[in-house]
């Protein structure tokens, strides 16, 4: 990874067109770059442990993606108060029309529309007074919606992942510390109602020091990769040319929580290794047809991609992505401990020494009643019915609750940034066959970051929507 430092310094945010003085990829400044302490880099990390921007009373929405992801997100914000929705943006004007009819029928005003092409976010952008920007685009998208929201004053926060390229992910961080604004990575997984419950038992040292985890996204993709099912098929693009741990934050985002990365402590060291790949061809050749473009593409993702990470505290973390292949769903979600193990899929279990059965696991449901999240105990009831068992609702909520209340977020700019770099990392390791070190965002300033804490939501008697 060290050799790569060079070519960063002269390409990590020039694609973008950003003057912020060059970095490598572990953080130092490169030649010509600002001094670390100078005013110039906002709310940088050297300045402040936890950036939080001035509260905000009603919280002006502009979405960018109408799809899959973008129309869920935006039913949730039409049932948490302090929010109004001011433009919608997508590629295709059905959609917008739509969703400006289902605001207007919710007794709300006709939001703005913006429908000119991928670009034209920039114009919603420039145009109007926004205070959050909220992406829901095809991955290739979000850094470039999320710089332009903050380069003209507005907060960003985008569909996972957070970039799709360690310059994209520099960019992004240097861009939210200049402009002072949040730039938010929408890990709905960290809200979940296991890994909020297993944050607040490792807060409460039930499994004594961490020491190894396991975590991943295996969900069989194979039907939505090669059908229309994504707009313009853009999620099998990369499955066609990127051979790596593509969507790795679903399982990592609550680990790195649990393990205070970026926050006491980082992501240090990583390999990972690729099996072949089968399952998009002989998918492709049972369904659609054996001579068809997409049984004889070439895909360059392995089936199965493994990687393990190492931190600075010494702990390892395994993630694995399994996309291609017949599989029910999982993440994988295991955190062992010096005093104990707990574990989400298949079933939910754990084992604590002196508490538990010798050698024998308990269902962990039952720990519920003692462990149970206070933000889950507060929003149960509201999110009831939202996308992915509540816990989608949950993580929009909090985003609105930290704006509305100038609080640091749950997730910043550095941890979506470190999440999301597994993925490049990966392509890296996989390629070149070797070990590779992260980037440390923060440029040192992890070591005096303070953990997320097991956080309140408040009275939440007027959050009927």
């Amino acid at each position: 990874m060290r050799d790569r430092r060079d070519f960063l310094r002269t390409t990590a945010t020039a694609g973008l067109g950003l003057a912020l003085g060059a970095r490598s990829l572990d953080g130092r400044p490169g030649p010509g770059a600002p001094d670390a302490s100078a005013a110039t880099l906002g709310p940088g990390p050297l300045q402040e442990p936890l950036f939080a921007a001035p509260p905000i009373e009603t919280v002006r929405m502009g979405f960018v993606g109408l799809g899959h992801q973008g129309v869920p997100h935006l039913e949730n914000f039409l049932r948490i108060p302090g929010v109004e929705i001011a433009a919608l943006c997508d590629i295709v004007s059905g959609k917008v029309e739509a969703m400006q009819r289902r605001v207007v029928d919710d007794g709300r005003p006709r939001p703005a529309g913006y429908d000119r092409g991928h670009e034209d976010f920039r114009r919603m952008c420039d145009e109007l007074e926004l205070d959050l920007v909220f992406t829901s685009t095809p991955w290739r998208w979000h850094a470039p919606i999320c710089i332009a929201a903050m380069e003209t004053g507005k907060h960003a926060a985008t569909e996972i992942p957070m970039g799709v390229t360690l310059d994209e992910l520099w960019a992004m961080v240097e861009t939210a510390e200049r402009t002072r604004r949040h730039c938010v990575m929408m890990e709905n997984c960290c809200y979940d109602r296991t890994e909020m419950m297993i944050l607040n038992m490792v807060r409460q040292g039930v499994l004594g020091e961490l020491v190894h985890a396991e975590c991943g996204y295996l969900h069989d993709l194979r039907r939505l990769k090669l059908t229309d099912f994504y707009e313009e098929r853009w999620r099998v693009a990369h499955s066609i040319t990127r051979n790596g741990d593509l969507y790795p934050t679903h399982g990592l985002g609550p680990v790195a929580q649990w393990m205070n990365i970026n926050r006491g402590n980082q992501f240090d060291h990583m390999v990972s290794v690729a099996s072949k790949g089968r399952g998009l061809n002989l998918w492709a050749a049972e369904h659609i047809g054996p001579d068809s473009p997409e049984a004889r593409q070439h895909y360059a993702l392995g089936d199965v991609v493994t990687t393990m990470i190492r931190t600075r505290n010494d702990e390892t973390i395994q993630v694995v992505h399994d996309t291609n292949l017949p599989r029910p769903y999982s993440r994988k979600v295991l955190l062992q401990g010096t005093r104990g193990v707990v574990r989400k899929y298949p079933e939910q279990k754990i084992h604590v020494e002196g508490i538990s059965p010798p050698h024998r696991w308990e269902d962990l449901l039952d720990w519920r009643d003692r462990y149970e999240h206070p933000v889950w105990k507060a929003l149960e009831e509201l999110s009831r019915g939202a996308g992915h068992g509540g816990m989608d609702y949950i993580e929009d909520y909090r985003l609105i609750q930290c704006l509305r209340e100038g609080a640091p977020m749950d997730m910043d700019v550095y941890d979506g940034a470190a999440w999301s770099a597994v993925a490049e990392l990966s392509e890296m390791s996989i390629a070149q066959r070797r070990v590779v070190d992260f980037p440390d965002f923060t440029r040192g300033a992890w070591r005096h970051r303070p953990p997320l804490g097991i956080v309140e939501v408040g009275d939440v008697s007027a959050a009927t929507g």
